[in-house]
């Protein structure tokens, strides 16, 4: 067949995507080996039988042709709405553009941001799609390396150090893999960092309603940043919505109307009925929202309880998400290693920190996916298995 392009076979730049261990999970378990998974983001419950209800009305009362490509009016309004109440920055539907879920929130954005053949910076650790998608849009992959010993924080003279030529930067607080919320000096400190190099800031804010410890601050509030942020937003982390699909981006009005394009040439929007059901969900306010947090809340506490018992696995503060980054560097093995022997052994399955970058090497992320019982047995089982490797 002719050659494929470039932007296709390199996405994952010739090397490993990062899955191998939960790859090998799910082929214990179809065939037949019990395995507990600890491994994605996915919750323990599902989609909550009235915004299915919504979603189910909508469709048979007809909403089922194209939908308008930017989003419903209805939901647009309701975004800015709630991006405003919260952040306290004046945000209007022109501001709002609905997406077929985060994913493709982030690969528009970048595209919006990035020239081919620019930097675009992102901090390591980094959710595993983010050098794929940078490497489809034609930009230089350049990661930023975070310390453990910072609490994974970025420091501002880090980016500042690889900033030139770059067009962008992507931050994702609170964090997937690590959990971690950046504070207001990180982001005040990548805030002068953008402005200085004439940066586009794409923040990542998927699990901006998953805060257990400290606040939420978006970088769009900051002085100066309303005009060069980009946020992604989504429904599937905050109302347990995954295989819904609906994303959103707000930022300035030119770029949106730029990616309204984008988006008439790609997508063409997303599902009515599905919109009308994100609509109902955002409605059910705040509450709710805690509500579909409030499982990660609570194995949160029971893993700081779990890991005080003992002294060999540390866990980095995680003050939101729906995981823990837990350091095994005490056991001599890597990330991967410790999460492969884990696996033959106790049958557990957990990521590799290599998997998300270089700065998680001899660590790994514990999804907090699974019932209160089971994720504290597991727990347990993971810090008694790493104890016996420093016998």
């Amino acid at each position: 067949m002719p050659a494929l392009s470039p932007s296709l076979t390199d996405i994952t730049g010739g090397g490993s995507d990062g899955w191998e261990v939960f790859m090998r999970a799910r082929k214990m378990i179809a065939d037949g080996t019990p395995v507990t998974e600890l491994t994605i983001g996915e919750h323990d419950i599902r989609t909550d039988p009235s915004i299915l209800a919504a979603m189910d009305a909508a469709a048979r009362g007809g909403h089922t042709g194209y939908a308008m490509v930017p989003g419903i009016t209805a939901l647009r309004a309701e975004v800015a709405r709630r991006v405003q109440e919260r952040t306290g920055t004046p945000t209007s539907i022109e501001n709002v553009m609905i997406t077929p879920g985060g994913q493709s929130a982030l690969f528009a954005a970048h595209l919006a941001a990035c020239p081919k053949g620019a930097k675009a910076l992102f901090i390591d650790p980094y959710y595993a799609t983010y050098p794929g998608t940078l490497r489809a849009i034609g930009a230089i992959v350049t990661p930023i390396k975070t310390q453990a010993e910072d609490g994974f924080q970025p420091r501002a003279a880090d980016i500042d150090a690889a900033a030139h030529g770059a067009a962008s930067l992507l931050i994702n607080s609170p964090n997937n893999p690590t959990g971690v919320v950046y504070t207001r000096a990180a982001l005040e400190g990548i805030a002068e960092v953008c402005k200085r190099h004439d940066l586009w800031l794409i923040s990542d804010e998927v699990y901006d309603t998953q805060i257990w410890q400290g606040a939420h601050i978006s970088p769009r509030t900051l002085d100066g940043m309303a005009e060069r942020t980009l946020v992604i937003g989504s429904m599937s982390k905050s109302h347990a919505m995954t295989g819904s699909r609906v994303g959103w981006i707000v930022g300035p009005r030119e770029a949106i109307a730029h990616l309204t394009n984008l988006a008439t040439h790609t997508t063409y929007g997303v599902a009515g009925f599905v919109q009308d059901a994100a609509l109902f969900a955002l409605k059910q306010g705040r509450s709710f929202e805690q509500k579909i947090g409030a499982p990660f809340k609570r194995r949160r506490a029971l893993s700081v309880d779990i890991l005080a018992e003992q002294n060999v696995v540390k866990m980095i503060p995680a003050n939101g998400a729906m995981y823990v980054m837990l350091d095994i560097r005490a056991t001599g093995l890597s990330g991967d290693a410790f999460a492969n022997r884990l696996l033959d052994a106790r049958h557990i399955a957990v990521m590799p920190g290599e998997s998300f970058g270089r700065a998680a090497a001899g660590h790994i992320r514990v999804a907090m996916t699974i019932d209160d019982a089971a994720y504290a047995k597991a727990l347990r089982a993971l810090c008694a298995f790493a104890a016996t490797l420093c016998e």
